[in-house]
């Protein structure tokens, strides 16, 4: 048979497109940038990664002369969160490659780049929403279904959950501040809000931070989940309407656990070079480190 004209990739290109994967997807990553993360190479699927949290000490308080300070042993504990195989692939043909005007390969990885970036970001933020008990809801209600029309995010729900956290002895996120996602149908309202700063006045510094209201700062994502509530569960008698959850939380509140960071991985070349397949690969999980740490919030 005739030599076909085919396409590989080297290592070196592949080296490359892995970068590109990370570039391509960090402007759209939310969650990642406030997760307490570690790498543990070497991990194969199923296995764990420990995140090992120590107990705070018995009060200390006046000495008396001559007499020793008494010591106490450090005690911990530990979090284990799953890890488990997960990735996305694509296939290009030979055929596409000659004849395109366009950088396949480059294109290919943008695009893993941002499905890569989508589902860790749904990884990170599902590992509160789903694990997570402590609600706080709107206008000062008790239950979903019982929000009502004006039960918006608003300072006075932030004020609520503020105490709640500051109650619990919740560190500020870098000692700085607490920090709240909100879904934009959110965002509107608090805008409005006459505590509101917008991050352009003050500089704000996280990816997605569009504002703060005192020690809280606001990150803006579409990623943030809705509910459709039906009150009387019968589907038409025109009450139903959404519930937007935010969540709010402190330092180490949920972990991210690599066992094998992303990377791009080459399928080869298959039908005699006709094809080519491409795709991320990663070991990883997720889970709440430090539960009493974030707070769900639901309005309207």
């Amino acid at each position: 048979m005739p030599d076909t004209n085919t396409t590989s990739l080297s290592e070196a290109v592949l080296e490359v497109y892995s970068k590109d994967i990370q570039f391509y997807a960090q402007p759209i990553l939310r969650y990642a940038q406030f997760a307490t993360k570690k790498t543990e190479l070497g991990t194969e699927p199923g296995l764990t990664v420990n995140f090992t949290k120590y107990n705070s000490l018995n009060k200390g308080g006046q000495l008396d002369e001559g007499n020793p300070m008494t010591t106490q042993g450090l005690t911990a504990n530990q979090t284990q969160l799953t890890v488990t195989e997960y990735g996305n692939a694509i296939s290009v043909s030979e055929k596409l490659l000659q004849s395109s005007f366009d950088d396949i390969l480059s294109s290919g990885a943008r695009l893993l780049g941002m499905d890569y970036a989508e589902v860790l970001d749904e990884m990170l933020r599902d590992s509160i929403i789903n694990n997570q008990t402590s609600v706080t809801y709107a206008g000062g209600q008790t239950a979903r279904e019982n929000l009502a029309e004006g039960d918006v995010f608003d300072s006075a729900l932030l004020k609520d959950a503020v105490e709640v956290l500051k109650t619990k002895n919740v560190r500020k996120y870098n000692g700085d501040a607490y920090i709240c996602f909100i879904h934009p149908h959110q965002e509107r309202g608090l805008k409005d809000d006459a505590d509101f700063k917008n991050a352009n006045d003050y500089g704000g510094i996280y990816a997605g931070e569009f504002g703060r209201i005192d020690d809280v700062r606001f990150i803006t994502t579409t990623q943030q989940p809705t509910v459709e509530v039906d009150p009387d569960g019968t589907a038409s008698s025109g009450d139903e309407f959404t519930a937007y959850q935010a969540v709010i939380f402190g330092d180490n509140a949920y972990g991210w656990a690599e066992g094998l960071p992303v990377e791009m991985r080459d399928g080869g070349v298959v039908d005699f070079g006709r094809e080519h397949k491409l795709a991320w690969y990663s070991i990883m999980g997720s889970g709440l480190i430090e539960e009493e740490n974030s707070l769900i919030l639901e309005t309207r």
